[in-house]
């Protein structure tokens, strides 16, 4: 594809990008109010066994189930805010140009085929349990199936978003768009930040 026919194409792509970093944000920032549920759950569920020395799987099972709630499906908004896992000490004397590659890189030949791999694969391990009606090995636990659905729908959301993300990123480099991230300040910088300020005025 000529470099023209890429930009035009690139273009066309880019309002798609906007409709699912939207989605990804408003998907987000709601489930992530499931942390603060598991951690009652969690709490009531130590209480009452304290107290009235009674437990129940299910209620055990459901923490499990929150978690992982949480942890697939705001997966995408984690790769959104670019808040991922890198190492951000190497990653940060490169120059621009050889990070946005990396991303590039990184995206279309591990991020993109893992998502890929994870739901081909998920899928079958979710309608296997669904048939069976798979309930929990503990007495009094959850069905299996709906937290094996998990796999393939956080994939799929991590999939979604990894497209735009690359769409986006190969975007900067042909300078259609600014870096969205170029003013980021990620939480840990902000944390030494703070903590240098602090120590500061002192």
């Amino acid at each position: 594809m000529q470099l023209g026919g890429l930009d035009a194409c690139l273009r066309a792509l880019l309002p798609v990008t906007r409709v699912i970093d939207a989605y990804t944000t408003w998907m987000g920032k709601r489930l992530a109010w499931l942390i603060l549920a598991a951690v009652v759950v969690s709490a009531l569920n130590a209480s009452v066994r304290k107290i009235f020395d009674t437990s129940s799987n299910s209620w055990l099972e459901l923490q499990w189930v929150l978690f992982s709630i949480v942890f697939l499906l705001c997966s995408p908004w984690t790769l959104l805010a670019n808040e991922h896992i890198r190492i951000d000490i190497v990653n940060n004397m490169l120059p621009k140009r050889v990070r946005h590659s990396i991303d590039v890189i990184g995206h279309a030949f591990f991020l993109v085929p893992l998502c890929v791999v994870m739901i081909i694969t998920g899928l079958p391990f979710f309608l296997k349990s669904i048939l069976l009606n798979e309930q929990s090995g503990n007495a009094g636990g959850l069905p299996q199936w709906p937290a094996k659905s998990l796999v393939a729908i956080g994939f799929a959301m991590l999939l979604v978003q990894g497209l735009s993300e690359l769409v986006k990123r190969i975007a900067v480099m042909r300078e259609l768009i600014p870096d969205p991230h170029a003013t980021q300040v990620h939480a840990l910088e902000a944390e030494v930040e703070h903590i240098v300020e602090a120590i500061e005025k002192r």
